[in-house]
Protein backbone atom coordinates (compact mmCIF):
# COMPACT_ATOMS: atom_id res chain seq x y z
CA UNK A 1 0.00 0.00 0.00
CA UNK A 2 1.49 3.36 -1.01
CA UNK A 3 2.00 6.11 1.53
CA UNK A 4 -0.75 8.31 0.10
CA UNK A 5 -3.33 5.55 0.39
CA UNK A 6 -2.11 4.68 3.87
CA UNK A 7 -2.47 8.33 4.93
CA UNK A 8 -6.02 8.47 3.53
CA UNK A 9 -7.06 5.38 5.47
CA UNK A 10 -5.36 6.64 8.61
CA UNK A 11 -7.22 9.96 8.34
CA UNK A 12 -10.57 8.29 7.81
CA UNK A 13 -10.12 5.78 10.63
CA UNK A 14 -9.32 8.74 12.89
CA UNK A 15 -12.55 10.39 11.73
CA UNK A 16 -14.53 7.21 12.49
CA UNK A 17 -12.90 6.97 15.91
CA UNK A 18 -14.13 10.49 16.61
CA UNK A 19 -17.67 9.51 15.64
CA UNK A 20 -17.51 6.49 17.94
CA UNK A 21 -16.31 8.65 20.83
CA UNK A 22 -19.01 11.27 20.24
CA UNK A 23 -21.70 8.58 20.15
CA UNK A 24 -20.63 7.05 23.44
CA UNK A 25 -20.46 10.43 25.13
CA UNK A 26 -23.93 11.39 23.90
CA UNK A 27 -25.37 8.07 25.04
CA UNK A 28 -23.95 8.63 28.53
CA UNK A 29 -25.46 12.12 28.68
CA UNK A 30 -28.90 10.92 27.58
CA UNK A 31 -28.78 7.94 29.94
CA UNK A 32 -28.59 10.46 32.79
CA UNK A 33 -30.90 13.09 31.28
CA UNK A 34 -33.10 11.75 28.45
CA UNK A 35 -34.76 15.16 28.02
CA UNK A 36 -31.56 17.17 27.48
CA UNK A 37 -32.50 19.38 24.52
CA UNK A 38 -28.95 20.28 23.57
CA UNK A 39 -27.90 16.63 23.67
CA UNK A 40 -30.85 15.63 21.48
CA UNK A 41 -29.80 18.22 18.90
CA UNK A 42 -26.22 16.96 19.05
CA UNK A 43 -27.45 13.39 18.50
CA UNK A 44 -29.26 14.45 15.33
CA UNK A 45 -26.08 16.02 13.96
CA UNK A 46 -24.06 12.96 15.00
CA UNK A 47 -26.48 10.61 13.24
CA UNK A 48 -26.13 12.72 10.10
CA UNK A 49 -22.35 12.45 10.26
CA UNK A 50 -22.58 8.68 10.76
CA UNK A 51 -24.91 8.42 7.76
CA UNK A 52 -22.46 10.34 5.56
CA UNK A 53 -19.54 8.16 6.69
CA UNK A 54 -21.45 4.93 6.07
CA UNK A 55 -22.62 6.16 2.67
CA UNK A 56 -19.02 6.87 1.66
CA UNK A 57 -17.68 3.57 2.99
CA UNK A 58 -20.42 1.63 1.19
CA UNK A 59 -19.85 3.45 -2.09
CA UNK A 60 -23.36 4.87 -2.04
CA UNK A 61 -24.90 1.38 -2.33
CA UNK A 62 -27.81 0.63 -0.02
CA UNK A 63 -27.22 -3.08 -0.68
CA UNK A 64 -23.76 -2.89 0.94
CA UNK A 65 -23.60 -4.78 4.24
CA UNK A 66 -22.57 -1.66 6.14
CA UNK A 67 -25.42 0.41 4.69
CA UNK A 68 -27.89 -2.33 5.60
CA UNK A 69 -26.51 -2.49 9.14
CA UNK A 70 -26.91 1.27 9.44
CA UNK A 71 -30.57 1.15 8.38
CA UNK A 72 -31.33 -1.81 10.64
CA UNK A 73 -29.86 0.02 13.64
CA UNK A 74 -33.02 2.14 13.79
CA UNK A 75 -35.30 -0.87 14.23
CA UNK A 76 -36.09 -3.14 17.15
CA UNK A 77 -36.13 -6.79 16.15
CA UNK A 78 -38.57 -9.42 17.39
CA UNK A 79 -37.40 -12.93 18.23
CA UNK A 80 -38.51 -14.01 14.74
CA UNK A 81 -36.25 -11.37 13.20
CA UNK A 82 -38.99 -9.15 11.81
CA UNK A 83 -39.21 -5.43 12.56
CA UNK A 84 -41.19 -4.98 15.75
CA UNK A 85 -41.05 -1.38 16.92
CA UNK A 86 -38.81 1.64 17.12
CA UNK A 87 -35.80 1.21 19.37
CA UNK A 88 -35.05 3.68 22.15
CA UNK A 89 -32.62 6.50 21.35
CA UNK A 90 -29.87 5.08 23.57
CA UNK A 91 -30.26 1.69 21.86
CA UNK A 92 -30.04 3.35 18.46
CA UNK A 93 -26.88 5.19 19.50
CA UNK A 94 -25.30 1.94 20.74
CA UNK A 95 -26.15 0.21 17.46
CA UNK A 96 -24.86 3.04 15.32
CA UNK A 97 -21.62 3.07 17.32
CA UNK A 98 -21.22 -0.63 16.54
CA UNK A 99 -21.87 0.01 12.83
CA UNK A 100 -19.18 2.69 12.74
CA UNK A 101 -16.85 0.39 14.67
CA UNK A 102 -17.38 -2.28 12.00
CA UNK A 103 -16.53 0.25 9.31
CA UNK A 104 -13.34 1.22 11.13
CA UNK A 105 -12.40 -2.45 11.61
CA UNK A 106 -12.95 -3.11 7.91
CA UNK A 107 -10.69 -0.23 6.96
CA UNK A 108 -7.99 -1.23 9.42
CA UNK A 109 -7.84 -4.73 7.97
CA UNK A 110 -6.78 -3.22 4.64
CA UNK A 111 -3.33 -2.75 6.12
CA UNK A 112 -2.11 -4.77 9.09
CA UNK A 113 0.30 -2.01 10.05
CA UNK A 114 -2.32 0.74 10.14
CA UNK A 115 -2.05 2.77 13.34
CA UNK A 116 -5.69 2.91 14.41
CA UNK A 117 -4.72 4.67 17.64
CA UNK A 118 -3.74 7.88 15.82
CA UNK A 119 -6.60 9.83 17.35
CA UNK A 120 -5.55 8.90 20.90
CA UNK A 121 -2.04 10.21 20.19
CA UNK A 122 -3.24 13.60 19.05
CA UNK A 123 -2.36 16.81 20.84
CA UNK A 124 -4.53 17.80 23.83
CA UNK A 125 -7.95 19.03 22.74
CA UNK A 126 -8.39 22.81 22.50
CA UNK A 127 -10.99 24.64 24.57
CA UNK A 128 -13.07 26.44 21.99
CA UNK A 129 -16.38 25.58 23.67
CA UNK A 130 -15.75 26.42 27.32
CA UNK A 131 -18.56 28.99 27.02
CA UNK A 132 -21.13 26.18 26.58
CA UNK A 133 -23.03 25.79 29.84
CA UNK A 134 -23.58 22.05 29.42
CA UNK A 135 -20.06 20.87 30.22
CA UNK A 136 -20.76 17.35 28.99
CA UNK A 137 -21.38 18.67 25.48
CA UNK A 138 -18.06 20.51 25.21
CA UNK A 139 -15.84 17.59 24.13
CA UNK A 140 -18.53 16.42 21.71
CA UNK A 141 -18.67 19.86 20.11
CA UNK A 142 -14.87 19.96 19.93
CA UNK A 143 -14.83 16.69 18.01
CA UNK A 144 -17.69 17.82 15.76
CA UNK A 145 -15.79 21.03 15.04
CA UNK A 146 -12.69 19.04 14.08
CA UNK A 147 -14.84 16.83 11.85
CA UNK A 148 -16.32 19.87 10.10
CA UNK A 149 -12.85 21.27 9.40
CA UNK A 150 -11.65 17.92 8.07
CA UNK A 151 -14.71 17.66 5.82
CA UNK A 152 -14.06 21.12 4.41
CA UNK A 153 -10.38 20.41 3.82
CA UNK A 154 -11.18 17.16 2.00
CA UNK A 155 -13.88 18.83 -0.17
CA UNK A 156 -16.82 17.06 1.51
CA UNK A 157 -18.82 20.28 1.50
CA UNK A 158 -22.19 18.74 2.36
CA UNK A 159 -20.83 17.09 5.48
CA UNK A 160 -18.96 20.26 6.45
CA UNK A 161 -22.11 22.38 6.16
CA UNK A 162 -24.35 19.93 8.03
CA UNK A 163 -21.87 19.54 10.88
CA UNK A 164 -21.31 23.30 11.20
CA UNK A 165 -25.08 23.88 11.30
CA UNK A 166 -25.51 21.17 13.93
CA UNK A 167 -22.87 22.84 16.10
CA UNK A 168 -24.46 26.25 15.54
CA UNK A 169 -27.88 24.98 16.57
CA UNK A 170 -26.48 23.21 19.63
CA UNK A 171 -24.60 26.23 21.01
CA UNK A 172 -27.48 28.63 20.32
CA UNK A 173 -29.92 26.25 22.02
CA UNK A 174 -27.59 25.96 25.02
CA UNK A 175 -27.47 29.77 25.29
CA UNK A 176 -31.26 30.06 25.00
CA UNK A 177 -31.83 27.45 27.71
CA UNK A 178 -29.45 29.28 30.06
CA UNK A 179 -31.04 32.67 29.36
CA UNK A 180 -34.38 31.55 30.78
CA UNK A 181 -37.93 31.62 29.45
CA UNK A 182 -38.92 34.95 31.02
CA UNK A 183 -36.07 36.77 29.28
CA UNK A 184 -36.84 34.98 26.04
CA UNK A 185 -40.52 35.88 26.28
CA UNK A 186 -39.51 39.53 26.41
CA UNK A 187 -37.63 38.95 23.17
CA UNK A 188 -40.76 37.70 21.48
CA UNK A 189 -40.11 33.99 21.86
CA UNK A 190 -42.99 31.70 20.83
CA UNK A 191 -44.77 29.37 23.21
CA UNK A 192 -43.71 25.76 23.57
CA UNK A 193 -40.44 24.02 24.27
CA UNK A 194 -37.23 25.37 22.77
CA UNK A 195 -36.58 21.91 21.33
CA UNK A 196 -39.75 22.29 19.23
CA UNK A 197 -38.71 25.62 17.69
CA UNK A 198 -37.37 25.68 14.17
CA UNK A 199 -33.73 26.44 13.45
CA UNK A 200 -34.70 29.85 12.09
CA UNK A 201 -36.79 30.64 15.19
CA UNK A 202 -33.93 29.82 17.55
CA UNK A 203 -31.54 32.06 15.64
CA UNK A 204 -34.08 34.90 15.56
CA UNK A 205 -34.89 34.72 19.28
CA UNK A 206 -31.19 34.54 20.15
CA UNK A 207 -30.55 37.71 18.16
CA UNK A 208 -33.52 39.61 19.65
CA UNK A 209 -32.47 38.51 23.15
CA UNK A 210 -29.01 39.99 22.58
CA UNK A 211 -27.22 36.63 22.75
CA UNK A 212 -25.82 36.98 19.23
CA UNK A 213 -25.44 39.84 16.79
CA UNK A 214 -26.53 39.90 13.16
CA UNK A 215 -23.92 37.48 11.80
CA UNK A 216 -26.52 34.80 11.11
CA UNK A 217 -27.92 36.96 8.32
CA UNK A 218 -25.03 35.69 6.18
CA UNK A 219 -26.13 32.06 6.42
CA UNK A 220 -26.76 30.67 2.92
CA UNK A 221 -30.35 29.57 2.22
CA UNK A 222 -29.25 25.94 2.03
CA UNK A 223 -27.82 26.18 5.56
CA UNK A 224 -31.07 27.59 6.92
CA UNK A 225 -32.89 24.46 5.80
CA UNK A 226 -30.12 22.06 6.77
CA UNK A 227 -32.54 19.81 8.64
CA UNK A 228 -34.22 19.00 5.33
CA UNK A 229 -31.00 18.04 3.56
CA UNK A 230 -30.94 14.46 4.78
CA UNK A 231 -33.22 11.48 4.53
CA UNK A 232 -34.46 9.34 7.41
CA UNK A 233 -31.57 7.91 9.42
CA UNK A 234 -29.21 10.77 8.60
CA UNK A 235 -28.39 9.66 5.05
CA UNK A 236 -27.80 12.58 2.72
CA UNK A 237 -30.29 13.21 -0.04
CA UNK A 238 -28.81 12.39 -3.44
CA UNK A 239 -30.08 15.64 -4.95
CA UNK A 240 -28.34 17.74 -2.32
CA UNK A 241 -25.82 20.17 -3.78
CA UNK A 242 -23.63 22.16 -1.40
CA UNK A 243 -20.99 24.43 -2.87
CA UNK A 244 -17.59 25.16 -1.41
CA UNK A 245 -18.72 28.75 -0.80
CA UNK A 246 -21.85 27.60 1.08
CA UNK A 247 -19.76 25.40 3.35
CA UNK A 248 -17.13 28.07 3.97
CA UNK A 249 -19.62 30.87 4.68
CA UNK A 250 -21.52 28.61 7.10
CA UNK A 251 -18.28 27.88 8.92
CA UNK A 252 -17.52 31.60 9.09
CA UNK A 253 -20.97 32.32 10.56
CA UNK A 254 -20.34 29.61 13.17
CA UNK A 255 -17.10 31.36 14.17
CA UNK A 256 -18.90 34.71 14.48
CA UNK A 257 -21.60 33.21 16.72
CA UNK A 258 -18.96 31.50 18.85
CA UNK A 259 -17.34 34.91 19.40
CA UNK A 260 -20.75 36.42 20.23
CA UNK A 261 -21.41 33.78 22.87
CA UNK A 262 -17.86 33.99 24.22
CA UNK A 263 -16.74 37.65 23.97
CA UNK A 264 -13.44 36.82 25.64
CA UNK A 265 -12.30 34.65 22.73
Amino acid sequence: MDEKRRAQIDTYVSHLSGLIRRGRELRDILAKDPSSKSALIAVRAWQQDCGVAVNQLSGGSKAHWLARSFSEAFLMRSTAGSAAESATLCEIIDRLVRVVEQGAESLSRMDSDLAISASSQAAPAPHRFDFVHNAQLRPILEQAYADSRLALETSHYGRALLTSCGILEAIVTDALEYKGRSALAAAGAPDGEIADWSFETRLGVAERAGLVHSGCARLPPIARRYRDLQLAGGELSRDMSVSERDAKVTGQVLHVVMRDLDPGR
